[in-house]
């Protein structure tokens, strides 16, 4: 949380996130809640608030884009605030900051691999692994959780799924409308087979336009060796899996914050040019930390 300098400091924690908004005076809320597949909370009260109390937000989870995106997508417009989740899906690359440069772009469909903790599991079956040691190489590495439910089982999988459709094809859609299944009865035997074949399998993910809506499935199946590898190219730079692991999520927030900082920036230039003549840096990284720092030609 980003907050003024000015703001009191008080030694009692207020009850509420609404009271410790207002007593922080924040001007960006960073919301870093786990996922909670089934309605988003607390994440999604939490970026509400923050709107409300007048601060930008920006989250890493992916539960308030699929359960609550048009509301507080609309409320940060209404209270004139960025709402920014750019890590929730494929954190290493910029999609959703991509279509925002593209808006003339309607998407009708997309197929992919959106779960690396996945990819990683079934590559280190068709080595000769076993699922559960395949897992805890996985966890191992960094790339799994301590309970990777919602990897094996595609519940990551589709929440991304459905951001993606809800967001860049604006198309709202429920998990429960996604046809979803996971990696578990898959055996180091027939994945050796798949690969020795040229197909390996793969936890796709695939959406379509139909009609006023979407047809989303997550599906464990084959695909052809050169796609996959094109696919892969973007998830595993480098090769380097604990650093992309650790960091890449930790890099995409901050770059949300960066974001709001030279809309600020620019924002803020364009309506002084002519008035008080303000010189301003749209890179000026002042502003992720002070973007409510008075502006020195005009004090305002």
């Amino acid at each position: 949380m980003l907050g003024n300098s000015n703001a009191r400091a008080s030694h009692v924690a207020p009850p509420t996130v609404r009271d410790w908004l207002a007593a922080a005076q924040a001007d960006v809320l960073f919301e870093a809640t786990s996922l909670n597949v089934k309605d988003g909370e607390p994440a999604v009260t939490h970026i509400r608030t923050a709107l409300d109390q007048g601060a930008h937000a920006i989250t890493a989870n992916k539960g308030p884009i699929v359960h609550a995106y048009r509301e507080l997508r609309d409320l940060a417009a209404m209270r004139n605030k960025r709402f920014l989740f750019e890590s929730t899906v494929m954190d290493g690359v910029p999609i959703f900051s991509l279509f925002d440069q593209m808006p003339a772009i309607h998407l009708q469909g997309f197929h992919g691999i959106l779960n690396s903790t996945t990819n990683v599991i079934l590559s280190e079956m068709e080595n000769g692994l076993t699922f559960d040691d395949a897992l805890k190489k996985a966890q191992a590495l960094g790339i799994a959780e301590t309970d990777a439910t919602h990897d094996v089982d595609g519940w990551d999988a589709a929440v991304k799924t459905a951001a993606l459709v809800t967001v860049l094809m604006d198309t709202p859609i429920r998990l429960e409308d996604i046809a979803r299944e996971g990696i578990r009865d898959l055996t180091p035997q027939a994945l050796r087979n798949a690969r020795r074949d040229g197909w390996p399998f793969k936890l796709v993910c695939r959406a379509k336009r139909v009609g006023q809506g979407a047809d989303a499935r997550v599906e464990a199946t084959v695909a052809p060796e050169k796609v996959v590898r094109l696919v892969l190219l973007h998830l595993f730079r480098n090769g380097h899996l604990p650093r992309l692991s650790h960091y890449r999520r930790q890099s995409r927030p901050l770059r949300d914050r960066v974001r709001h900082a030279r809309g600020f920036h620019s924002r803020h230039a364009q309506r002084h040019t002519q008035s008080c003549r303000a010189s301003v840096d749209p890179d000026a990284l002042t502003a992720v930390f002070h973007p409510s720092a008075p502006c020195p030609p005009c004090s305002e």
